[in-house]
């Protein structure tokens, strides 16, 4: 049973924003403080990635845990829950099909929960994000290793033709 009536529940969740939000002024407080250096809220990419760090390949996004049904610490509300369970089903399905498009495109993609960021267990988040950034960052350099065995199929081309013999034929 709501404590509001529908009007005021209305109101109340259509004030919730959906950009920069506490979550998100979190992350990007401390990428910027680390000397990263990134967009927000790019329209151009599938499903508007919260972070884009253009040099490093990556896009993240920054999930609240409810309205993206994290399993972990989202709950569903009593009141009307058949509503919510669509919709959260839905906004679950369009965040894969934006991830899968952005990998697709060739875009790594971090997704960073909202409860990841409790005081808690805000520093490791926070440490591991930057970890995977520098090392996904590094593995795009990474000499690739050479070819160990040839291929069977391939003939071997020689650069000159096969060597005459020279002075048989000497007349003289």
């Amino acid at each position: 049973m709501d404590i509001w009536s529908k009007e005021k529940r209305s109101a109340v969740m259509a004030k919730i924003k959906s950009r920069d939000t506490k979550p998100e002024w979190i992350v990007r407080r401390y990428l910027y403080s680390r000397g990263y250096r990134y967009r927000k809220n790019v329209k151009g990419l599938p499903g508007t990635p919260d972070i884009v760090l253009r040099k490093y390949g990556i896009v993240i996004f920054i999930h609240g845990c409810f309205w993206h049904g994290h399993e972990v610490d989202g709950h569903m509300p009593h009141s009307n829950s058949d509503f919510w369970r669509k919709k959260i089903g839905r906004n679950k399905l369009r965040d894969e099909r934006n991830k899968a498009i952005l990998l697709k495109m060739g875009w790594k993609v971090m997704t960073i929960w909202e409860c990841q960021l409790k005081p808690a267990v805000r520093e490791q988040t926070l440490l591991e994000m930057e970890y995977w950034i520098n090392h996904t960052y590094l593995d795009r350099f990474r000499r690739k290793s050479p070819k160990l065995y040839e291929d069977e199929e391939t003939p071997i081309l020689m650069a000159a033709e096969e060597q005459e013999q020279y002075g048989a034929n000497e007349g003289g």
